[in-house]
């Protein structure tokens, strides 16, 4: 299944948290921004693989794969937290 829209999406979203980042910040707010969208994109790009996962995962183990779908579904969910987070702020 190719999800070149989901990739395409999440990239200008990551993309432009790391702009952001960087205007607000300089480079340390970039580097911040950038390891915050490094998982999500991972889970969004290579929700597949990453729901194949099983083992040891710190200390606990994983011993059933999961539907890719819902390691992409978690991603999209973590890469738009900051945005809901700022929406409940800014009406609040």
């Amino acid at each position: 299944m190719t999800m070149g829209w989901n990739r395409i999406l999440s990239g200008v979203l990551a993309l432009g948290y790391i702009v952001f980042g960087s205007v607000a910040g300089g480079a340390e707010g970039a580097f911040i921004a950038v390891g915050f969208v490094i998982f999500p994109l991972v889970c969004i790009w290579f929700s597949e693989a990453m729901g194949g996962y099983t083992g040891i995962a710190g200390d606990i183990g994983i011993t059933a794969p999961s539907p890719g779908i819902f390691v992409c579904i978690a991603g999209w969910i973590l890469l738009f937290l900051p945005i809901v987070i700022a929406m409940i702020e800014w009406f609040s």
